[in-house]
């Protein structure tokens, strides 16, 4: 199959070079976008008397019907195209003769691929908002269950205080949302059409851009035509929202290596989401969180590939920029991927609140709790911050927990201490009274269980 541009060569292509300009093996999978970019473009040069309506009506059922083949398995792209434009382009002609080449009339190849490319991500970016509130929800669903689970809450992965184990997930829940949230404004500023800005002066053609935009459902066209097809801003941002989810999803699935691990065995994973050794039969390997992580920096690759080929060219359209496809492509696949497996497996997800909370209960995380008891019997709280340090020395060298330390071992730090402390330190106590925002109380819960089913869309 020709090039677009071949007949203006006189010497033939070397065939390892051809194959190394063509890019229809990447972005072949935009034939539904440049179809109906097509068919928009055809009806506006129609309207506009550009074309006539005989041709446009030929355009639009010769488009159709590609479109139709394809989607049914009966027409295949081929592979020696050299990109999805040129297929289409050189099919249409093949069935409807002249009326085929006038479609590229007040047209280029740069705001038709930037075009393409902005509706494939569009969709994208839908596809990927549907399934982080499908996430959130499951989350949501799960911290629910989990209100008032104890949970030892870490920093510098050293028990530090209790939270809920439905604390701990809607802090998860939480970073979606934003995810969630970036890739609407991320939508917003790519929703918005090339098309009709040419190879990067226009046309002088009497064109409608406002017309196709508003059939394409763009919200607006871009504001000037070397800009409209120079900029890839629109998927560098994406990458950096793709590369945060998974950012995100990769400390998740950290945690999860680590809960399920001997030294914590704090949750269990469904079989499905695990594998066993070739050679030790006591194994069950948390395969799919490693792979969640390991893919995390294949999307970083990809964004960090996309600014380095866009960071020295100069404007407007240039062949490097071909390489944005694969990249983005990519991405959007392997996070979409991630996503569609570890939703179900954080359904799936078991608790074993027991050892939870003993690992709560061991690791003295009611100590704070116990020097805001003091500051309330009158002492400062850096006095109270040391009378307890002392406390929780001894029951270290005494294999005790705060609970079981008797009352005249308390005596012998403080006389501020009395018979109540023991229910302020009651690890549902502690819990009960964080009811600041944000907290892991039962109240503070609600209200962020609340933000987040709003988010997901979840009534």
């Amino acid at each position: 199959m020709k090039a677009l541009w071949e007949s203006t060569r006189e010497e033939a292509a070397d065939p390892a070079a051809k194959r190394f300009n063509a890019s229809i093996q990447i972005d072949s999978r935009m034939y539904r976008q440049d179809m109906a970019a097509s068919r928009a473009h055809a009806a506006m040069l129609t309207r506009q008397g550009i074309i006539s309506e005989e041709d446009g009506h030929a355009i639009e059922t010769g488009l159709a019907g590609i479109l139709a083949e394809i989607d049914q398995g009966d027409l295949r792209i081929d592979p020696a195209a050299e990109d999805i434009h040129t297929f289409v382009e050189t099919e249409l002609t093949r069935r409807i003769g002249d009326a085929g080449k006038r479609l590229h009339t007040a047209r280029s190849r740069n705001d038709q691929v930037a075009t393409d490319l902005r509706l494939y991500l569009r969709d994208a970016v839908d596809l990927l908002q549907d399934q982080l509130r499908t996430l959130m929800s499951v989350l949501a669903d799960q911290a629910e269950q989990h209100d008032k689970t104890i949970f030892p809450g870490y920093t510098h992965l050293q028990r530090a205080q209790p939270v809920t184990f439905g604390h701990h997930l809607l802090a998860y829940a939480m970073m979606f949302q934003r995810d969630l949230e970036r890739l609407g404004e991320t939508r917003r500023r790519l929703n918005v059409s090339p098309l009709g800005s040419g190879a990067l002066a226009g046309t002088t053609y009497p064109i409608d851009r406002a017309f196709t935009a508003s059939i394409l459902g763009f919200e607006r066209t871009a504001e000037n035509s070397i800009d409209a097809v120079a900029d890839r801003d629109f998927g560098i941002e994406l990458l950096s929202d793709l590369s945060l989810i998974m950012m995100h999803l990769s400390r998740f699935a950290e945690e999860l290596i680590l809960w399920l691990s001997r030294e914590f065995s704090f949750v269990r994973l469904d079989d499905a989401y695990t594998t066993g050794s070739s050679i030790m039969p006591q194994k069950k390997n948390p395969d799919i969180c490693e792979l969640v992580r390991g893919k995390t920096g294949r999307v970083y690759g990809h964004l960090v590939a996309l600014l380095t080929t866009m960071k020295a060219l100069p404007l407007a359209y240039n062949k490097d920029m071909q390489e944005d496809k694969e990249a983005l492509f990519d991405g959007v696949d392997t996070v979409s991927d991630c996503l569609t497996v570890f939703t179900p497996m954080i359904r799936s997800l078991k608790v074993d609140q027991a050892k939870a909370k003993q690992a709560a209960k061991d690791g003295f995380l009611n100590a704070t709790d116990l020097a805001d008891y003091l500051t309330r019997k009158g002492l400062p709280f850096r006095t109270s911050y040391h009378v307890v340090r002392d406390v929780v020395r001894y029951c270290i060298d005494h294999d005790l927990t705060l609970d079981q330390l008797p009352l005249d071992a308390y005596h012998g730090f403080s006389d501020r201490f009395e018979a109540d402390l023991y229910e302020s330190i009651r690890l549902e106590s502690c819990l009960e009274r964080r009811a600041s925002a944000g907290g892991p109380s039962p109240d503070s819960i609600a209200v962020q269980l609340a933000f987040i089913r709003s988010a997901a869309g979840a009534p």
